[in-house]
């Protein structure tokens, strides 16, 4: 039998709990020993998560670009719109965790389609608000949509497909808020333009519908079910078995949180507030905005190329801290100079510094001991993101008002220097090639 995985390992769902003796469903089940042929084709399982993943984006950037004509419809100023944004960062700060159990309890793929069904519910109620404060309301249930996607799709990656093909999932998986942001942003004003408010609203909607419906026929459900996962329920009054909480706050886990945290308050600083300053240098609005976003462009060739980097080379630790180490220096640059540095930095960014989304979705699962409490654990993960957004747009306007942009630009910088120097610390027990091995001698020896 395969044997649990160790820290340093590919997470792969191992430790089984909560198991009737009666039947073979399991809460979780073993990936360990299982044969090459019960795993899917990662490319397939990673496009049409991401298809799914883009589609509930879409819900939160569909409105940034057409703000102004929704404040002037509802009748809203500036502090309420701004709820239209915010309330998806105070979903993830306070939903991250139970997420978490949620997915622990009903597996990844039927969270996944919830998210996307929630996504859709969200929207139709937006297509019938008539009010600002229906509108908000819509706008927090989308923000539910959110946060299932980004808690239970990394664990439905590492379900589905192959160990030694995880990192190139997970790169292909760590584009879809990038890539939601930057379609919602492109696509909405044409759409908003030739059919109004509600008519966006709707082929949101749609579009959500048909990638969730891709997703639940095309991803074939772990357990006996035919499209959703079979999950075990106590019968006969068998007492559920308590999940252990240890190994969520090793020194390990802390250390890739902190520089998660770091990343995400620079990411913030700089799409947020690049803009403004590129404008005030007397640069065109839309080439202001093309050159805040190059960088999630670029990441669409350098995220998965981090991931099969990771996979053949199993040099977690230095891809992750090369790719985190060039964040604060070209954060500082998109916020203080107007010149070929910008672009020079957005193209970097690009093809280094975004590959960090990839290396700690594959990094984070290793370091964490407890496999059992992996869903848990991933909800950590999506609250940290939640926090480094929430800390990042509200701590670098006091930091712009207090010293001007060369201050910003220096926060950004520290931020990212304190990051790397975290994820330095970070001790991986074995490069990933000699846990894939280990995985497939224990599958050799269980057959």
């Amino acid at each position: 039998m395969g044997s649990p995985a160790r820290s340093g390992e590919p997470f792969s769902t191992t430790t089984i709990r909560g198991a009737h003796p009666l039947r073979r469903r399991e809460y979780f089940v073993d990936t360990s020993a299982r044969p090459r042929s019960t795993y899917q084709n990662h490319v397939l399982v990673s496009v049409l998560l991401v298809l799914a993943g883009i589609a509930v984006a879409l819900g939160q950037f569909k409105v940034p670009s057409i703000m102004p004509a929704i404040m002037e419809q509802f009748d809203m100023d500036v502090g309420s719109a701004s709820m239209l944004m915010s309330v998806f960062t105070l979903a993830g700060i306070f939903l991250s965790l139970p997420t978490g159990f949620l997915a622990r309890r009903f597996g990844a793929k039927n969270m996944m389609v919830a998210a996307v069904v929630v996504m859709v519910v969200g929207t139709t109620v937006g297509t019938l608000a008539t009010s600002a404060a229906v509108l908000v309301l819509s706008r927090a249930v989308e923000g539910v949509a959110l946060v299932f996607c980004g808690v239970s799709a990394p664990l439905a990656i590492r379900a589905y497909v192959a160990p030694e093909k995880v990192g190139f999932a997970s790169g292909i998986w760590a584009l879809w808020f990038s890539l939601g942001s930057f379609v919602g942003g492109v696509l909405t004003p044409t759409v908003f333009g030739a059919i109004g408010f509600q008519g966006t609203w709707c082929v949101m909607a749609g579009i959500a519908l048909v990638a969730g419906g891709l997703m639940l026929l095309f991803v074939r459900p772990v357990g006996a079910g035919r499209f959703l996962e079979s999950v075990l329920r106590p019968q006969d009054g068998a007492p559920r078995e308590k999940m252990s909480m240890k190994g969520l706050f090793s020194r390990n886990v802390l250390l890739v949180l902190g520089g998660f945290l770091m990343f995400n308050m620079v990411l913030i600083s700089f799409l947020s507030f690049s803009p403004t300053f590129l404008q005030g240098e007397g640069m065109d609005a839309t080439l202001a905005g093309f050159a805040s976003t190059l960088p999630m462009l670029v990441a669409v060739a350098s995220s998965p190329l981090f991931g099969v980097l990771a996979d053949k080379t199993g040099r977690l630790k230095a891809l992750m801290v090369a790719s985190m180490l060039v964040m604060g220096p070209c954060a500082f640059a998109l916020l203080t100079t107007a010149g070929p540095a910008l672009w020079a930095a957005a193209l970097v960014m690009g093809m280094v510094g975004l590959g960090a989304p990839t290396m700690f979705l594959i990094v984070y699962p290793s370091v964490v001991e407890n496999k059992d409490a992996m869903p848990i654990a991933m909800g950590f993960l999506v609250l940290t993101q939640s926090l480094g957004q929430f800390l990042g747009s509200s701590l670098v306007p006091a930091v712009l008002g207090a010293g001007g942009w060369s201050a910003a630009g220096a926060f950004a910088l520290v931020l990212g220097l304190v990051g790397s120097g975290l994820l330095a610390l970070v001790r991986l027990e074995a490069p990933a090639k000699d846990a894939v091995a280990h995985n497939e001698d224990a599958a050799s020896t269980a057959v």
